[in-house]
């Protein structure tokens, strides 16, 4: 049975929202990040190189990569949907959200939690005010505008249909999920951006979205 290596409060969990979506049955093996650090136990590398999750073994496959999973899971199980008919202006945009979301919506969300860690760290006294005017500066001048600059664009590109590649739901939602509950944790969720707002509504409420927290336990990023 295809297993999911899930790393608590992760990407992996919309693998497992993809997995309900689909009807696919699975079983779940749960990984625990270190408290202090926040990063996955070294149990990973045993299934992976790199120690990282998402990654799911299935019928001798391992496969790493949030959207390298999601293809497959579509590929193998997917009997055509959630994704747009081959050669339509919708799967061109199926394309591009698949990559966005990691290509381009995470880089500076990343950039954000490090600048946050940067300014709160263990430190000596005196290196203390030093490290947070870097931080400071950086979130600042680069990291805020860019995050605000991509929120812009992802709420315009919604503001028709309210799905990423087209009028219907499909796998390119899923993935872009991720980034933007990162960026709603760290907030970004505001007036300026309803059609954002009303998307992260929207898939919330979706069975197959429960299913997977409930499967997957507590997922700090809605808190």
């Amino acid at each position: 049975m295809l297993t999911v290596h899930h790393l608590n409060n992760s990407r992996s969990q919309r693998v497992l929202w993809m997995l309900e979506e689909l009807g696919v049955p699975y079983e779940i093996k749960c990984y625990q990040r270190d408290p202090k650090t926040m990063l996955a136990p070294p149990e990973l590398r045993a299934v992976h190189p790199l120690g990282k999750s998402p990654v799911i073994t299935d019928d001798g496959h391992t496969i790493a990569e949030s959207g390298a999973i999601i293809e497959y899971l579509l590929e193998r199980y997917g009997q055509g949907r959630f994704e747009p008919a081959a050669g339509s202006a919708e799967r061109l945009k199926f394309r591009y959200w698949m990559h966005y979301a990691e290509g381009s919506a995470m880089p500076p969300l990343l950039l954000k939690l490090v600048a946050l860690r940067i300014g709160s760290a263990p430190m000596p006294f005196f290196a203390k005010p030093i490290a947070k005017k870097i931080a400071s500066t950086l979130q600042s001048t680069f990291v805020d505008p860019q995050i605000a600059l991509h929120m812009r664009y992802i709420d315009d590109s919604l503001r028709a249909t309210g799905w990423f590649a087209g009028s219907e739901f499909t796998a390119a939602d899923i993935q872009m999920s991720f980034p933007l509950e990162a960026a709603t944790a760290r907030g970004n969720r505001d007036a300026k951006y309803p059609s954002l707002a009303r998307f992260l509504d929207t898939i919330h409420a979706r069975p197959a979205y429960q299913r997977a927290l409930e499967r997957g336990g507590k997922y700090e990023l809605l808190s």
